[in-house]
């Protein structure tokens, strides 16, 4: 005589259907933290970093115009126009003369380095409220 214990066959443990669809939730929970950290990390590769990159090119710089306009300040605070000695209040009206009225054109600014800085921007913006907005401001080449 032998006895059945448990009953009708296998006993199942869990009540699931078979899936046969692929679960995506780990996927897209990974996509999410990839586009998180690329999110932080494209605007570190904007950032400025200070690095010392080799010329492009040994071409020289492109040449002045052909009659530029320089106004030149002396240590004592004299000003000239070319090579003429210019009062402070006709400075506008010389540099509009040697500019021929077109106030589109660059003016380059040579300044003595023992000069007070307040007269240099007293220079400046006279130019500037004159309506010469392109100032150039020269300085020496030195070789390295």
């Amino acid at each position: 005589m032998g006895m059945t214990v448990g009953g009708n066959g296998p006993i199942k443990r869990h009540a699931y259907q078979q899936n046969a669809e692929m679960n995506v939730t780990p996927f897209v929970d990974v996509m999410l933290v990839l586009l998180i950290i690329f999110m932080v990390a494209a605007p570190l590769a904007t950032v400025s970093v200070p690095v010392d990159l080799p010329p492009a090119t040994d071409k020289a710089p492109p040449p002045p115009p052909v009659e530029p306009v320089y106004v030149s300040l002396q240590k004592d605070g004299s000003l000239f126009i070319g090579e003429r000695h210019v009062d402070a209040a006709n400075l506008v009206a010389e540099v509009t003369r040697a500019a021929k009225g077109d106030r589109s054109q660059r003016i380059f600014v040579r300044c003595d380095q023992r000069l007070m800085y307040g007269k240099l921007m007293d220079v400046m913006n006279r130019l500037q409220d004159a309506g010469y907005d392109k100032v150039g401001l020269v300085a020496e080449d030195v070789e390295h």
